[in-house]
C-alpha cells in the first residue's frame, strides 16, 4: 500500500507529517505542521533509528511493516528521548520483544523512566560500532543539543549522517522529502525559527558537535524533523555555524508592546529613521499581535534590535515581559539594542529593558527615549536620533 521512500537500496523513510498539532511541545505555533522523521536500514540485521509522536503511531507502523514485512526489528536506535521521537518506543518493543534498543549512558535510566524498560537496552560510548551485515553504525555524543543524551549516529557505507534534531526545522514534507525535490528555501526561516527556539540556548555544545562531525564525509543529512539534505549540506552546516556563533546579517528587528498606539507611534518614527539611513531590512512585530518565536527567530537573524514598551503597574507590558525574559533565558549574543519607553504618571519601562541589555552584554544604543503622555516634538527628535544611531552602527561594519 505504501511506496516506500528510499535513501539508498537498503536504507528507508518511514516517517510522518502532523498538521493537526497547532503547538509544537505546547508552546510554538505549527501554521505549517510538522514532520516527525524516522528511518530503517534493511540488512543482514534491521535497525530502526528513532519513532515518532505515539498520536502518529498507526501511520507509522503501516510504513515500518511495508518495508520490513514479517522480519523483525533487531535494533532500535535512539539518538533523542523527546517524546515526539522516542513516543513510540513501548509500542516497538511490544511488536517486537526481542529488539535491543540502544542509546547512550544518559539515555537508558531515561528510557527506564519514561517506560519502565529495564531489560534488553544496548549501551555505545563515543566512536562505538554497530555492525548491520553491509551497513555500519557509528555513535557520536551530542549532549544538549539540545537535550544531554543527544546522540547522532553515521551510517559509514551510504556517508549518511541521522542526526537527531540537529538541522531540523518545523514544516511537514509536503510530497518532496529531499531537499531537492522542493524549494528549499521555503524551509529557511521555518529552520532557522526552529533552531532559535528550540536550540538556541546551546550554542556552545552546538559549536563543539560541529567540530566533532567536522571530519566525517557527510553526503546526506537525516534529520528528525524537516527535510533530507542531500544537496545542500553545506549550505544547512553553514546556517547552523552561524547560528549558533551567533553571527547577524545587516537589519533591525522593532518588537513593541503597545496599549493605545502611543509607543507604537514612537517605534514607527524610529523605523524610518533606520530606514533613511539606509537600513533596508526592518521587521517590526506587535509583541501582543506575534507569536514570540517569530520574534526571536529574526532576532537571531540581525544584529539590530528596538524593544519598546509602556510602563505596566511599575513594570515591563506584560507581553514584552514575556519576550524579554526569553531572549535573557537564550543568552542571546551580540546586538545592539535601542530602547523606547513610555508612561503616564510613572516610568520603569526603559530601566527595565536597560538592564535586559546589561544582562545580555549588548551593547545599549545611548538615547534611550522615554516619552510620558503622548508623543512630542522633542522625544519625536530623539527617536529620530536614536533611529539614526542605531542605523550607524550597523552600516559601520559593512566593510
Amino acid at each position: 500500500m505504501y511506496q516506500p521512500v528510499q535513501l539508498s537500496e537498503d536504507i528507508f523513510y518511514v516517517g510522518v507529517n502532523d498538521r493537526r498539532t497547532e503547538l509544537f511541545e505546547n508552546m510554538w505555533p505549527l501554521p505549517r505542521g510538522v514532520a516527525y522523521n524516522s528511518y530503517i536500514i534493511k540488512d543482514e540485521k534491521i535497525a530502526l533509528l528513532d519513532t515518532v509522536e505515539i498520536g502518529q503511531v498507526e501511520k507509522f507502523l503501516k510504513k515500518v511493516q511495508a518495508v520490513i514485512g514479517d522480519r523483525p526489528v533487531d535494533y532500535l536506535i535512539v539518538n533523542h528521548m523527546e517524546p515526539d521521537h522516542a513516543g513510540s518506543v513501548n509500542i516497538i518493543r511490544q511488536l517486537y520483544p526481542n529488539v535491543k534498543i540502544v542509546g547512550n549512558k544518559k539515555t537508558l535510566p531515561m528510557i527506564e523512566g519514561f517506560f519502565g524498560i529495564t531489560e534488553n537496552l544496548m549501551e555505545v560510548k563515543e566512536g562505538d560500532e554497530l555492525d548491520l551485515g553491509n551497513h555500519k553504525l557509528q555513535f557520536y555524543l551530542a549532549p544538549m543539543v539540545h537535550w544531554p543524551e543527544t546522540m547522532v549516529t553515521f551510517e559509514e557505507t551510504q556517508k549518511i549522517l541521522f542526526s537527531a534534531d540537529a538541522f531540523g526545522s518545523f514544516g511537514t514534507l509536503d510530497g518532496g522529502i529531499f531537499d531537492d525535490e522542493m524549494d528549499f528555501s521555503y524551509f529557511h526561516d521555518e529552520m532557522r525559527r526552529y533552531y532559535s527556539n528550540i536550540v538556541g540556548k546551546y550554542g556552545s555544545p552546538v559549536q563543539k558537535a560541529l567540530k566533532k562531525l567536522g571530519g566525517l564525509d557527510i553526503k546526506m543529512i537525516a534529520s528528525t524533523h524537516g527535510p533530507i539534505i542531500r544537496s545542500h549540506i553545506h549550505e544547512v552546516i553553514e546556517m547552523y555555524d552561524n547560528w549558533s556563533s551567533f553571527k547577524t546579517e545587516e537589519g533591525v528587528v522593532i518588537a513593541f508592546a503597545s496599549m493605545y498606539g502611543n509607543t507604537e507611534e514612537m517605534a514607527e518614527v524610529t523605523a524610518r529613521a533606520i530606514a533613511e539611513a539606509g537600513i533596508k531590512n526592518i521587521r517590526m512585530y506587535d509583541v501582543s499581535k506575534t507569536h514570540s518565536s517569530y520574534i526571536i527567530s529574526d532576532i537571531f537573524k540581525y544584529k539590530g534590535l528596538v524593544l519598546a514598551s509602556p510602563t505596566y503597574s511599575n513594570e515591563l507590558h506584560p507581553n514584552m515581559e514575556s519576550l524579554a525574559n526569553k531572549l535573557k533565558h537564550m543568552g542571546v549574543k551580540d546586538h545592539y539594542l535601542g530602547i523606547l519607553g513610555s508612561f503616564t504618571w510613572a516610568g520603569t519601562s526603559v530601566k527595565r529593558l536597560t538592564e535586559l541589555g546589561e544582562a545580555l552584554k549588548w551593547e545599549i544604543i545611548d538615547q534611550s527615549v522615554e516619552e510620558k503622555h503622548a508623543l512630542k516634538k522633542q522625544k519625536y527628535e530623539e527617536c529620530r536620533t536614536l533611529g539614526k544611531a542605531l542605523a550607524e552602527k550597523l552600516i559601520a561594519e559593512r566593510n
